[in-house]
């Protein structure tokens, strides 16, 4: 794995010099945009709106729209000056019940590795979390933007979980919810019934993603040439495979 960020945990007067991985990976089927007719590429180019000239990447620069439609154009350089006091380090904040961190609020998990001189800190402070029971609230900056974020351990290694804000979590507005429903307490026990008997271990290895494996397959398959050398098309390829009949 390769590290994405480097920097330091930090609270109180304690400083753990540490380096970021991520932790999880997309695993998607990535399909591409082509001409139905020959099977090559689609390719995207800049346009600008005002001249209609192509804008190459160099030229391209992050705007900000104000209320009144005006375009506030910021560079690198302004994006730089922005006072991100956790630009090279996880500070945490406080400490708190791990329920009380819900799922919802999780964005992205990452992997934190002690650089050698912090190993014995990282250690103690590893145990210590995780003999709690509780996780770390910390504030960190990544990719040029703070994130709030949860430490805990998993598997003998701190994690950081960066989570949402409070305003990016949407409330449920429904119906439902303003509606008197009565529940008999004989369903309520047939439902608690079906539960257990439901319950079992949550072990990840004995699922897997059956349509992207079934998407690999079809790759597979399909994956033969016409004799002028151009992509077959799925309809016709498993027709001519016997695939499906």
């Amino acid at each position: 794995m390769r590290s994405i960020w480097a920097g330091a945990i930090s609270f109180g007067l304690v400083v753990i010099p540490v380096k970021l991985y991520s932790a999880t990976e997309q695993r998607d089927i990535a399909f591409r945009q082509v001409h139905r007719k020959d099977g090559a590429r689609i390719q995207f180019r800049r346009f600008c709106t005002l001249d209609g000239e192509e804008v190459p990447y160099s030229d391209v620069a992050k705007g900000y729209e104000l209320p009144t439609g005006d375009m506030v154009v910021l560079t690198d350089e302004d994006l730089a000056d922005l006072p991100l006091v956790t630009a090279h380090r996880i500070e945490v904040l406080h400490f708190a019940p791990s329920a009380q961190v819900e799922p919802i609020y999780a964005a992205k998990s990452y992997y934190t590795e002690p650089e050698p001189a912090g190993v014995r800190a990282y250690v103690l402070f590893r145990d210590a979390l995780e003999n709690s029971g509780k996780v770390a609230v910390a504030k960190v900056a990544l990719r040029q933007r703070e994130a709030l974020a949860a430490l805990r351990v998993r598997e003998g290694v701190i994690t950081l979980e960066t989570l949402l804000w409070p305003d990016e979590v949407r409330k449920p507005d429904f119906g439902f919810l303003d509606e008197d429903i009565e529940v008999r307490s004989q369903e309520l026990k047939m439902a608690a019934s079906l539960i257990d008997t439901m319950t079992e271990d949550f072990e990840p290895d004995a699922y897997h993603d059956a349509y992207r494996e079934a998407l690999e397959q079809a790759g597979l398959v399909f994956s033969g040439l016409s004799p002028d050398g151009h992509l077959v098309e799925i309809s016709q390829a498993k027709a001519g495979s016997g695939v499906g009949s």
